[in-house]
């Protein structure tokens, strides 16, 4: 912005600060503005007045530098033509967008979030696609083997009352007793729900689905653990390599247990790198009379 200072040294504003060589910076306050477009307050008012002069200046070039509040970028705009209120409303009245860490944790969280809402709709539909095969088992049986006589028949293999693989396997869920398959579906459908609340709490970052999210995971790494014991697979180490990295996430960076601080170093970090004293301390000096 013309005619001013640089902020303060180390109070750099978003997207000025570049990142290491091998290890680049994100900076998602531009990530944010670059979807959802700036964070601009005073467009629609009709004076400006010198205690705005944080978000809104004029500098007699017949435009208004509105400043986002997210990315702190400066945008030259003419005032409205019709205002639809005298000034700015005050502080207690602004509701200011996340930056900085906590914007990274919104982020990531739903991130996450969405990972849980893929396992949830997957395992919605199995659990929905055994309680089906429990109750119609007997005509679904007949059909099974009627198609797997015709596709291993053609092929020149066994009939449908011989094989492996994923064949036995399906053989032997039409062998399996009505209750074995009745727990299996609310064992599925347990898991689902608990995926699906995840997701829920992990969108809207609330502290319980942080934890929640923690022990699940860290439960199903033993078993995951195990499967690479015998097959290794390139879907098995990534999906341990994700669940690591959600574990870890969890606990070192939202400060889980008590880690580094607990909740009142995390509610300390919120502070700092958001609200108005954040806004204060990447704010340029006052613009020249």
């Amino acid at each position: 912005m013309a005619g001013e200072q640089e902020a303060p040294r180390g109070q750099a504003p978003p997207g000025t600060e570049r990142g290491k060589r091998l290890r680049p910076k994100f900076h998602y306050e531009l990530i944010g503005c670059g979807l959802g477009g700036h964070e601009l307050l005073g467009t629609d008012v009709a004076e400006i007045r010198p205690v705005d002069d944080m978000l809104v200046r004029e500098l007699g070039d017949g435009l208004r530098w509105y400043r986002c509040v997210r990315c702190d970028a400066w945008v030259p705009m003419a005032p409205p033509v019709a205002p639809t209120r005298e000034h700015l409303p005050d502080r207690s009245e602004i509701n200011l967008p996340l930056r900085g860490r906590p914007l990274r944790d919104r982020y990531v969280l739903r991130l996450i979030a969405l990972d849980r809402l893929v396992h949830f709709l997957v395992l919605g539909v199995l659990t929905v696609a055994v309680f089906l095969f429990a109750a119609n088992r007997v005509a679904l049986s007949h059909t099974f083997y009627q198609i797997l006589d015709v596709v291993q028949g053609g092929v020149g293999g066994p009939n449908g009352q011989a094989g492996g693989g994923i064949l036995q396997e399906l053989r032997k869920a039409f062998a399996a007793k009505p209750s074995t398959l009745l727990l299996v579906g609310l064992a599925l459908a347990g898991y689902a729900l608990l995926e699906g609340i995840e997701a829920v709490g992990l969108w809207f970052a609330h502290r319980w689905a942080e934890y929640l999210t923690f022990i699940a995971t860290t439960l199903l790494l033993i078993p995951e653990v195990y499967e690479l014991t015998g097959r290794i697979t390139v879907t098995k180490i990534i999906t341990l390599v994700i669940n690591l990295a959600v574990v870890g996430y969890l606990l070192f960076a939202k400060r889980l247990f008590g880690l580094r601080g607990g909740g009142r170093a995390e509610a300390a970090e919120r502070a700092h790198d958001t609200g108005w004293q954040a806004l204060e301390r990447t704010s340029p000096p006052p613009a020249p009379v």
